[in-house]
C-alpha cells in the first residue's frame, strides 16, 4: 500500500464534495435557465458565492483543528465573499461591472487552484485535477471577459459551464480524497498491528530466555 502523507489531505472529503453539489447545481441554473434578467442572474450567483464561502469557512473550522489546510479555505471563502458583497453592491443594473467581477472571481480561482496543486497536495491525481481546473478557470475568466459586450445570457453561460466543471471535478475531488482517508486509515491500522505484533513476538523471546536461566 502506498503511503500516505496526511499533511496533503488539505481538506475534509465532505466540504470537496458540498462545494461540488452547491457548484454543479447553479451552474445548471446558469446555463440552462435562460436568465436574461441581470438583476435575477447576479442574485443567484451572490447566493451561490455567499454558500459557497460558508461551505469554505466551515472547512477552515474544520482544518483549524487538524493544524494543517486551514489557510487554503479561508483564501477560498474570501474570494466567494468578496465577489458576492462586489456583486451585491456595485454591479445592480451594471453589465460591464457584473462581467468584470465574474471574470477576476473566475481568473483568481483559476490561479489559485493551480497554486493550491502544488503547495497542497503530492498526489498525483489531486495535482491533475487542480490543475486542469485552474487552467480552465484562467481561460474561462478572460473568456468571460470578453463576452461582456454581448447580452446578459451570453457571459453567464460561459461562467454557469465554468461552474458545471467546478462542480464535477470537485465531486471526483472530494471521492479521491475520501479514498485516501480510507487508505490512511487501513496503513495505520496494519502498522498499529504489524507493532502489536513484533511487541508480543518481543516478549515471547523475553520470556523463553528467562525460563531457560
Amino acid at each position: 500500500m502506498a503511503h500516505i502523507n496526511r499533511r496533503f489531505i488539505d481538506k475534509h472529503w465532505l466540504v470537496f464534495v458540498l462545494r461540488g453539489g452547491l457548484a454543479a447545481a447553479f451552474g445548471f441554473l446558469t446555463l440552462f435557465g435562460g436568465m436574461g434578467d441581470m438583476n435575477l442572474a447576479i442574485s443567484i450567483i451572490v447566493v451561490f458565492l455567499l454558500l459557497m464561502g460558508i461551505v469554505d469557512a466551515v472547512g477552515a473550522l474544520y482544518n483549524s483543528t487538524k493544524k494543517h489546510g486551514w489557510i487554503n479555505s479561508v483564501v477560498d471563502a474570501l474570494i466567494d465573499v468578496a465577489a458576492a458583497v462586489a456583486l451585491l453592491f456595485t454591479a445592480q443594473d451594471n453589465l460591464i461591472a457584473c462581467t468584470v467581477i465574474l471574470a477576476i472571481y473566475t481568473f483568481a480561482s483559476g490561479i489559485i487552484d493551480v497554486f493550491h496543486a502544488f503547495l497542497s497536495t503530492i498526489d498525483p491525481t489531486d495535482r491533475f485535477i487542480r490543475i486542469l481546473v485552474g487552467v480552465i478557470g484562467a481561460v474561462m475568466g478572460f473568456v468571460i471577459l470578453n463576452a461582456g459586450s454581448f447580452e446578459v445570457t451570453t457571459f453567464m453561460r460561459f461562467f454557469g459551464a465554468y461552474l458545471l466543471i467546478v462542480g464535477v471535478t470537485s465531486m471526483i475531488y472530494g471521492v479521491h480524497n475520501r479514498s485516501q482517508n480510507i487508505e490512511d486509515s487501513i496503513a495505520r491500522s496494519e502498522a498499529r498491528e504489524k507493532k502489536s505484533a513484533k511487541a508480543k513476538t518481543a516478549k515471547k523471546k523475553s520470556t523463553k530466555k528467562s525460563s531457560k536461566k
